[in-house]
């Protein structure tokens, strides 16, 4: 994985300016697509998908917050409430995320977001060498270490998705 030079989106710029061994990987994005977004990333880029990650938007006792699972599972609400201490969660409005974020859904990528929120990634990413998020727009994924994805995140890893 090659550093990418400060220029895209705003999640490559953070990498680039955390200095965060990366890979940019875009794809053509297909909106007849029935595979979601994530899916047709792991498909597109020919990656096993349970190494792509996709960034969720939720609502933990009123506060905005990042989920980051695997394509191939869904959000455990409840286990996101627990792993941030609180009591109840609900997914975000689309609108909503997309104005905290600075992202469109389908691209809101766990970095570089326009005000940081608290975030939570699935321990499954600690499985894999390097996991692939959302780079920032639709049609780009971005590859790092889980490591450097919780640190830039000031993430907590838990056990909230659920097959």
């Amino acid at each position: 994985m090659a550093k990418r030079a400060p220029s895209g989106t705003p999640a490559l710029v953070a990498l680039a300016a955390a200095g965060v061994e990366h890979t940019a990987h875009p794809y053509e994005h297909d909106p007849s697509s029935t595979l979601g977004y994530g899916l047709e990333a792991a498909h597109a880029l020919g990656v096993e998908p349970e190494r792509v990650f996709k960034t969720l938007m939720a609502v933990v006792d009123g506060e905005l917050t990042v989920a980051i699972v695997p394509v191939t599972c869904t959000l455990d609400l409840k286990a996101l409430a627990a792993a941030c201490g609180k009591k109840k969660a609900a997914m975000a409005e689309v609108a909503v995320a997309e104005r905290a974020t600075g992202y469109v859904a389908g691209g809101i990528s766990p970095l570089g977001q326009r005000n940081p929120h608290p975030t939570v990634i699935d321990e499954s990413a600690e499985l894999f060498e390097t996991v692939l998020v959302s780079g920032g727009r639709r049609g780009l994924d971005v590859e790092l270490a889980p490591a450097d994805l919780v640190r830039l995140t000031s993430a907590t890893v838990a056990d909230i998705a659920r097959d």
